[in-house]
């Protein structure tokens, strides 16, 4: 099971071991542990596989965290490409900027569960017509339904 909360300015995303990816919503830097990933390449460290793509200098980082694909996207302005989607491939969690213009991108990637972040969550939200109650703690569980999307608001 994949846990994933908010504390301070960062994204905590921990595996079933313990391990920890944090996502600085400030900087838009990741780290595995405390080790910096915000350069394209291919890293491993506690388990956790990442890789970085950079595209019209945007970083796209795409885990695999406890069998699950993991995405975080960023930026809202970027061309939506082929090359960029097929980077994707199959989502089971999305975490993206919070804004209207980040909606086109989510369409494009169809992930299983989504969680916007930054002062525009509540817009990518009501865009997406949820309406539902702020967490603390998210809990990417394995059987996730591949027809719907599940949308987060993580607090």
């Amino acid at each position: 099971m994949i846990q994933v909360s908010y504390k301070w300015s960062e994204i905590e995303i921990k595996n079933s071991d313990g391990k920890s990816i944090y996502f600085s919503i400030d900087s838009l830097n990741v780290r595995l542990g405390d080790f910096d990933v915000t350069h394209p390449w291919e890293y491993e460290k506690g388990g956790n596989l990442l890789e970085v793509k950079e595209y019209g200098e945007v970083l796209f980082y795409k885990f695999l965290v406890d069998g699950k694909h993991l995405c975080i996207v960023t930026s809202d302005s970027f061309e939506i490409r082929e090359e960029i989607l097929k980077f994707f491939g199959d989502i089971d969690l999305l975490i993206i900027t919070g804004t209207k213009q980040a909606v086109k991108v989510f369409e494009n990637i169809e992930a299983k569960a989504v969680i916007p972040y930054g002062e525009g969550k509540e817009i990518f939200l009501n865009t997406v017509a949820f309406n539902g109650e702020e967490v603390s703690v998210y809990k990417l569980m394995a059987d996730l339904s591949g027809d719907t999307t599940e949308f987060v608001n993580l607090a």
